[in-house]
């Protein structure tokens, strides 16, 4: 299971919200880079970056972050959050993302997604799926999607997609633990995909959880940061 930390950014600064709560932020690092580089320096290959700021405004703002940590750094970074558009896409692969991370779009703008898979690659595409109550939530979890989530993954598949990534709304930032239940489900319906956990991991043991489950990687944010789970442990997850 691969192992992906996440740094969200706000104002260029790494933060952390609750539930998805733009009142409810956390500034963890001025520097978001600093932290890029202690995850690699503890053998952690992967990144997941989200530009807060460009979810909720619709159009990519902190792509400096992104090219500053990619040219700093040799961590595989997914990058997300307003990313709208053919030439937005081209942006975040020159800025140095390895994969773009489409949300929203995936479920507002399907058919458009479909064109840049053809143009990329699936492989190119981590897409996610941000729930409550199994209903898939976008902008920044201030809107419903109108579509549940396990046939929105249908239709992921439908696209070629397998790389996907799905968060509890309910259990993000609150450290009481992932969504296992949630993720068995997924994977019972849909053994092709690669099921990437995001929310509520607060202990070592919840890592292991997921491991055991058969996600496929683990997105982790607030628990590194408040030093629940150490960088150590994980990266022995990773060997």
């Amino acid at each position: 299971m691969t192992i992906i930390p996440a740094i969200d950014i706000i104002g260029g600064k790494c933060v952390r919200l609750t539930k998805g709560d733009y009142a409810q932020q956390k500034v963890y690092n001025e520097h978001p880079l600093e932290v890029a580089k202690e995850f690699e320096d503890a053998g952690i290959t992967r990144l997941h970056m989200v530009d807060l700021d460009g979810a909720k405004a619709g159009n990519i703002i902190n792509l400096k972050v992104l090219e500053t940590v990619a040219t700093q750094t040799n961590l595989i970074i997914d990058f997300g959050g307003g990313i709208k558009k053919l030439t937005d896409v081209e942006a975040v692969f020159n800025a140095g993302a390895a994969i773009a991370t489409i949300g929203s779009l995936a479920v507002k703008q399907p058919e458009l997604l479909e064109e840049w898979i053809l143009e990329f690659g699936a492989s190119k595409f981590l897409i996610g799926a941000d729930v409550l109550d199994e209903k898939v939530k976008i902008s920044g979890w201030l809107e419903d999607g109108g579509i549940n989530l396990f046939d929105f993954i249908g239709k992921m598949i439908a696209l070629g997609v397998t790389n996907i990534f799905c968060t509890d709304i309910a259990k993000d930032g609150a450290m009481q633990g992932p969504s296992v239940n949630l993720y068995k489900r997924i994977l019972t319906e849909h053994p092709e995909i690669k099921l990437i956990a995001s929310g509520g991991v607060s202990k070592f043991e919840d890592v292991l959880l997921l491991k055991e489950t058969g996600c496929a990687g683990a997105i982790i944010g607030k628990a590194i940061y408040e030093g629940t789970i150490t960088l150590q442990q994980l990266s022995a997850i990773n060997q």
